[in-house]
């Protein structure tokens, strides 16, 4: 069967988070996700959560406090955890640096399977694997179908199983179409008006947009991250890279040296700064400021001792940032993105033999850590690589509503004790307004924001009618983007939007007619909070608090080191 109430492509937190909603609200769904494991930035891209200060009791919708809860579950049921740590109310199992809930791929890949287990059960949910959109048909203004293959030429398994033949694709036809790719493939094959790269300070007025003209090459940084073991006394040392002397011998002017040391350049105040591996000891407030406990997603601390498990980090470092090429734009095309997408593979591995062959040890003991050892395993890849890389930002939509700096930023909002508040808030979110090193050459962009809200009108593309963003492809700008980006909203965002599919589809009319529609809205709005649990706003803090920087992005007497003032 090919019809469906919602279809949904791509595998991210969005797409899963929208397969989610639809079942919960009695819609079928059929969920497109372009490896073989559901979670994209969590679990294929192996990116741990990256969350706000606030997270383990408000600034969530019920649904992720559910997904972060059942990962909790997952390690106290199956693994050998010490009473200390199986006592722990906000166990993490990677006691990572990047914040409260750090654990491995694997393991999200495992629990986003068991949430929509039910809902497979129940045909709700359709997952087709290992695909990828390549044609959308639309009539005016309306999507009617997508049609999608595999890499392999098999698509949702063999003939009879409701899926394609070997070598065939297939036609999905739905009523609403949900684009939750991180590259916003939907958008563009469906003819939607869009944006690729940088604004000019001229469209936007936002403070940190750029001078002169808009540039759609100036795009973040993309990473491909690696999860590393440590095996004391073995050597794990991988072959030499093909660009292992390129990437030694790279310069930059955003770079204070070479990619392959441990001189970075810090985000905020572009000053050069030493992060190591490891640090002999932590500082005062017993944190260790380098790379490894950064990521951490598994700390030996929390299990029983003699395990096998040991310790294993996700590398997902500053120098590991892509930036030489973009991998949209009107002049990219698939050889230059393939291209730049193995570059990012050949940075990350040349990264892992200097690590092993000619990094200056902590311990003062030469140089080399021949004991790390890439851990394939927790991946799902045999080279300890991500399955695919981390996107930051792709094509974002041109929306009814454009959440622009001067909404979320605090230096942009003088005066101001929080973010502009969005009468038609369908979640919110917090995180920093946080730019990577750019395709184009431009340094970090690093500034304080404000928690804020997801507005319906980022959700409604300015033209089609049954065609909505589900992940980081909302009417956002490339610097709001930065805040946008990250799990917890990306979450939001795809719940939001299936509902909204879902609640359109029982009142008999589009999407874009629930936002502008008062009491239409207020109703919609009570069914997400009521029927699903997203929060709408922020409590009351009293004065709100910006988004300082925390994590090991600061560094022990470092005055903004985990500052949240």
């Amino acid at each position: 069967m090919n019809n469906f109430d919602v279809v949904i492509v791509g595998g991210g937190l969005g797409g899963v988070a929208a397969a989610l909603a639809a079942a919960r609200l009695g819609a079928r769904s059929v969920l497109v996700c372009e490896t073989d494991w559901l979670g994209g930035q969590l679990t294929s891209q192996a990116i741990p959560l990256d969350e706000h200060p606030w997270i383990e009791s408000t600034g969530r919708n019920a649904s992720y406090a559910l997904l972060r809860a059942r990962v909790r579950e997952w390690f106290r049921r199956g693994y050998p955890l010490t009473a200390a740590a199986r006592a722990e109310t906000a166990f993490n199992p990677g006691r990572g640096n990047i914040g409260p809930l750090t654990f491995e791929p694997r393991v999200g890949a495992l629990v986003l399977e068991e949430l929509l287990a039910p809902h497979v059960s129940a045909g709700l949910v359709e997952i087709v694997r290992s695909a990828v959109v390549v044609g959308a048909d639309v009539r005016g203004d309306a999507v009617v179908s997508v049609t999608v293959a595999a890499a392999d030429g098999s698509v949702g398994g063999p003939r009879g199983a409701g899926g394609a033949g070997a070598g065939e694709l297939r036609e999905l036809r739905g009523t609403t179409f949900l684009d939750a790719t991180d590259l916003g493939d939907l958008l563009e094959l469906a003819g939607a008006e869009h944006v690729i790269g940088a604004e000019s300070r001229a469209q936007t007025g936002e403070p940190h947009a750029l001078d002169g003209e808009p540039d759609p090459r100036d795009q973040q940084a993309f990473t491909w991250a690696m999860v590393l073991g440590i095996e004391p006394g073995e050597d794990h040392t991988i072959a030499r890279p093909r660009d292992y002397e390129l990437w030694r011998d790279y310069r930059t002017p955003v770079w204070p040296g070479s990619l392959l040391s441990f001189e970075v350049r810090d985000f905020v105040t572009h000053r050069t700064r030493e992060r190591p591996l490891f640090r002999s000891s932590p500082s005062a407030g017993g944190i260790h400021y380098d790379l490894w406990h950064a990521r951490r997603v598994l700390a030996a601390a929390n299990f029983e001792p003699g395990w096998p498990g040991r310790e294993a980090t996700a590398a997902a470092w500053p120098m590991q940032d892509y930036w030489r090429a973009p991998l949209l734009g009107p002049d990219v095309g698939e050889a230059e993105r393939a291209e730049a997408l193995e570059g990012a593979r050949q940075l990350s591995l040349s990264l892992l033999h200097w690590l092993q062959t000619e990094a200056p040890r902590h311990d003062g003991d030469g140089v080399g850590y021949p004991e790390l050892r890439p851990r394939g395993d927790l991946t799902g890849t045999p080279d300890g690589l991500a399955k695919q890389p981390y996107i930051r930002e792709g094509r974002r939509i041109v929306a009814e509503t454009t959440v622009v700096e001067q909404q979320i930023g605090v230096e942009a909002r003088p005066g101001a004790r929080g973010a502009e508040p969005f009468a038609d808030t369908v979640g919110v979110g917090a995180y920093r307004i946080d730019l990577h090193p750019s395709s184009s050459g431009r340094d970090t962009v690093d500034v304080d924001s404000w928690p804020f809200q997801i507005p319906l009108g980022a959700l409604l593309p300015v033209r089609l009618e049954n065609l909505l963003p589900a992940a980081k492809n909302i009417g956002t700008t490339h610097v709001t983007n930065g805040a946008y980006r990250v799990h917890p909203v990306e979450w939001a965002i795809g719940e939001a939007a299936a509902a909204l599919a879902v609640f359109a589809g029982v009142e008999r009319c589009t999407p874009r007619a629930v936002r502008a529609d008062a009491e239409r809205l207020e109703r919609f709005q009570t069914l997400l909070a009521g029927r699903l649990g997203v929060q709408l706003e922020w409590p009351d803090f009293g004065p709100l608090t910006p988004l300082r920087r925390w994590g090991y992005v600061a560094e022990e007497g470092d005055e903004l080191a985990g500052a949240l003032t």
